[in-house]
């Protein structure tokens, strides 16, 4: 008998976009027809939510984040789980108790579908510190599924990528890299509620846009107006829409630096102030939004 360790055994292989499929027009107006049928409300917190507020969900966006990153999910989970969240959230009113258990219920239910091996449900409940039980976590599926009606093919910004970068005629050996802030520019607008007044296939242009400037090589596509024109095209946008989408972007991104190297700084004169005090200075736990585009 022969014992094999999988301890280190490799991810699932993922089969890669298809070209024929990124070629045809077709795809990409299904995909433009369908967005908005799983948009969520843009006004549930006054409409439906009495105890949630906005920073809430903040705070629960970056926690499932954080998850993902850590368990090194596909980059579309993330924001399929937060389509999922906005979609309860529009629909039932919801306890401030119940938030972390939808988050965990709708990393389960993105991961299955996005996931070649999803997350299990043993494995979230950890992450939750064990507050979430998992019989709470089965019978709580449940109860979202029937909310979004079995329907949880959403579109997300993800599904757009691939078919605008191939109109962008970019550097190829800066294709990868503007893949994978597009994906970072992705995740941060999923964090924050205010986008959620774009459909994803102006996310996915204005990241891809935001992606071009940040990286400096917008110029080497074309005049900075004749790409704008060209994105804002393939996906049927307004020009002036996707430059204040992508000037929201931008902003973001900025505010989320700025906001981490503020709560850096502060943990940094904690520990100093606390080590004049002691002879044992200690570690101070702190939130801080790493934004990583290295």
């Amino acid at each position: 008998m022969e014992l094999w360790c999988v301890e280190s055994a490799a991810r699932p292989p993922r089969a890669v976009p298809d070209p024929r499929l990124l070629r045809d027009g077709r795809v990409l107006r299904n995909l433009l027809q369908l967005e908005e049928r799983y948009s969520p409300a843009t006004t549930y917190f006054q409409c439906v939510q009495r105890e949630l507020r906005p920073r809430m969900r903040r705070m629960l966006a970056f926690w499932m984040l954080e998850v993902c990153e850590d368990q090194k999910c596909e980059e579309e989970v993330f924001p399929l789980a937060m389509n999922y969240v906005d979609r309860y959230l529009s629909c039932v009113p919801t306890r401030k108790c119940h938030l972390q258990l939808l988050g965990a219920v709708c990393l389960l239910l993105a991961s299955k579908m996005r996931e070649t091996t999803p997350l299990t449900v043993e494995k979230l409940c950890i992450y939750t510190d064990n507050s979430v039980n998992p019989q709470d976590l089965l019978a709580w599926e449940v109860i979202v599924l029937g909310k979004l009606k079995w329907d949880l093919a959403a579109v997300v910004a993800h599904d757009f990528i691939e078919h605008i970068l191939q109109c962008v005629s970019l550097p190829s050996n800066k294709t990868a890299l503007v893949r994978k802030h597009t994906h970072t520019f992705i995740a941060l607008c999923a964090t924050e509620f205010s986008f959620i007044l774009y459909p994803p296939s102006m996310i996915a242009t204005g990241s891809i846009g935001a992606a071009l400037h940040g990286l400096g090589i917008l110029d080497q596509c074309g005049p900075g107006e004749a790409v704008t024109e060209l994105l804002a095209g393939v996906t049927g946008t307004e020009v002036d829409c996707l430059k204040s989408c992508q000037e929201q972007i931008e902003a973001s991104l900025f505010q989320s630096l700025k906001q981490g190297s503020c709560l850096q700084d502060l943990a940094t004169s904690k520990i100093v102030c606390h080590s004049s005090q002691t002879l044992h200075p200690t570690n101070t736990p702190t939130d801080v939004l790493d934004v990583n585009l290295s």
